[in-house]
């Protein structure tokens, strides 16, 4: 019986210390979070009272109604499956369910943003009235379109837009253009179809993205 109480407060002391590992004192009402998350940079904004709106792709609902499991911390694997299914929504989690173990940065927008803030409790509510499930887009609607829209009144996506420019200088290269080239002759030849239009759209397409590049 002494043994058992000792564990049982050794395990509420290990509780305790897992609750405190965020402080909850250093978080204000609109305030932007992020944390990173899978490839990307996940972000949220706090309400207050330990809670955090943010949108996040989930599989779940598509597969279960039970809403005690949907109401559980979203992990890795139904964030990805969301992602490629388009299905997620605006929740609100705990602090240390939307960390997912990470360290929070706070505001840090603030200093890469060129619009200054929106009062902190407009900003709270806006992400209260956008609560629910949306359309997911990686590129036109993701989470941190959706802070963005509530903290500063633009919904843009610094993430996206690194991500589109990074895949421009990819694609629209010189190597791209010399590589398109080669494969559109070896695939003619391969095929034995080298005509004047398969000809024409292997130069066409070399050309645009070398002229683009």
């Amino acid at each position: 019986m002494f043994l058992y109480q000792i564990l049982n407060l050794f395990y509420v002391a290990l509780q305790k210390e897992d609750d405190s590992k965020h402080d909850l004192s250093l978080y204000k009402r609109g305030d932007l979070l992020e944390v990173p998350r899978t490839l990307f940079t996940h972000f949220g904004i706090y309400l207050g009272d330990n809670r955090v709106a943010h949108l996040i792709p989930d599989i779940l609902p598509v597969i279960t109604k039970n809403k005690s499991a949907i109401a559980k911390m979203v992990t890795n694997n139904r964030l990805l499956l969301g992602v490629i299914t388009k299905v997620a929504s605006v929740r609100v989690d705990s602090v240390e369910d939307f960390a997912y173990g990470s360290e929070i940065l706070i505001n840090h927008m603030d200093k890469v943003c060129s619009q200054p803030p929106l009062d902190g409790d407009e900003v709270a509510r806006r992400a209260e009235k956008l609560l629910g499930s949306v359309t997911y887009s990686l590129l036109w609607y993701n989470c941190e379109h959706y802070v963005m829209y509530c903290r500063y009144g633009m919904a843009i996506s610094y993430q996206t837009y690194q991500f589109c420019t990074t895949v421009r200088k990819i694609v629209c290269s010189r190597m791209s253009a010399y590589l398109t080239a080669l494969c559109g002759i070896g695939t003619m030849l391969y095929l034995g179809c080298v005509t004047s239009l398969t000809v024409l759209l292997t130069v066409l397409i070399s050309f645009t993205i070398w002229m683009a590049a």
